[in-house]
């Protein structure tokens, strides 16, 4: 009787062990996971962000919430996510700006590239340079030649050593010019910088198509030319950067992905993974992603961290050679 009865609590003690082995996995997340845009309401960060809480949840188990941590140029909310217990509660709308363009030009933030679990690409966005509707430069020529001359015209960015700083640094070498030919005017997000040019407080940006496609079309910006090389859908009137003589702007190119802080257990990776790639076959986040003029290109993690790696090689080595590094 005594065997029996032990032989019994053994197999319940094991059915125990099992059940909790089993939901282990199902169990993240059990509360709602708290997704960093590390730049403003309003822009590229921001608008992906919100497009991933809206349609992931179902994917992913539970609730995604949106917070927007911005300063030092996406550093902050970076730093914050970089910081964070690697539970899978805290993650990061990781973008080009904050995780390859300031790592490589600022040796000195808390973080390197690559101090993050990858979880997966989610889109790519090409960039548009973009001045005030009712501006005098009709055509990017114009503007060349306006900037050329020595006129001093300014641009706005979401902050220093953002991508959106470093694109038009880009432009003005392309031009054979010194970074300080334009005036430099930082913002917090992209969003306050569109709105700037918009504003007239500022003369140009090149932006991601997705955080200026709003104000173009609601005929508040004018885009001059289109950093891919095949026109956009979203804006075919648009010329191309080789359309325009200028092939080398085909390197700017914005893009929006999922991180966590490294160490992130293998069973979270795993639930974010899948949760991707339902979202790479799911028509409402496709149709959404599109709508801003991004290209929906969800990636895996290792893929993610190779074309990440690439970019942030490029970028380094742009940086070195106009000045614009801080080692």
């Amino acid at each position: 009787m005594i065997s029996r009865i032990g032989a019994l609590r053994g197999a319940v003690a094991a059915m125990i062990v099992a059940l909790t082995a089993g939901t282990a996995f199902a169990e993240y997340p059990t509360k709602p996971v708290t997704l960093v845009a590390p730049y403003g309401p309003g822009g590229a960060s921001d608008l992906a962000a919100r497009i991933v809480s809206a349609t992931a949840p179902g994917y992913l188990g539970n609730g995604i919430l949106v917070v927007n941590r911005t300063g030092a140029a996406g550093v902050t909310g970076s730093t914050y996510v970089a910081k964070s217990k690697p539970n899978g509660y805290t993650v990061l709308l990781s973008r080009v700006g904050s995780q390859a363009a300031v790592p490589a030009i600022n040796a000195k933030i808390p973080y390197k590239w690559d101090d993050f679990t990858f979880l997966g690409l989610l889109e790519q966005n090409p960039f548009v340079l973009a001045v005030k509707a009712d501006s005098p430069y009709k055509t990017f020529d114009d503007l060349k030649k306006a900037i050329k001359s020595g006129k001093k015209l300014s641009y706005s960015s979401a902050g220093v050593g953002t991508l959106l700083h470093v694109a038009m640094v880009i432009v003005l070498n392309d031009l054979g010019l010194p970074p300080d030919t334009l005036i430099h005017i930082p913002f917090k997000g992209g969003g306050k910088a569109a709105a700037a040019v918009a504003g007239g407080h500022a003369d140009m940006i090149f932006q991601n198509l997705s955080g200026v496609i709003s104000q173009i079309r609601g005929k508040k910006l004018r885009a001059l030319v289109i950093s891919t090389k095949q026109r956009a859908p979203t804006v075919p009137s648009v010329p191309t950067a080789t359309e325009v003589g200028h092939p080398n702007l085909h390197v700017v190119v914005g893009w929006s992905g999922i991180w966590g802080p490294k160490g992130l257990p293998a069973d979270v990776t795993k639930k974010w993974v899948a949760t991707l790639a339902s979202l790479k076959k799911d028509k409402a986040w496709n149709k959404m992603t599109k709508g801003l003029g991004s290209i929906p290109s969800i990636m895996p993690p290792a893929e993610t961290k190779a074309f990440v790696k690439k970019q942030y090689e490029t970028i380094k080595e742009i940086a070195e050679k106009v000045g614009l590094a801080v080692k």
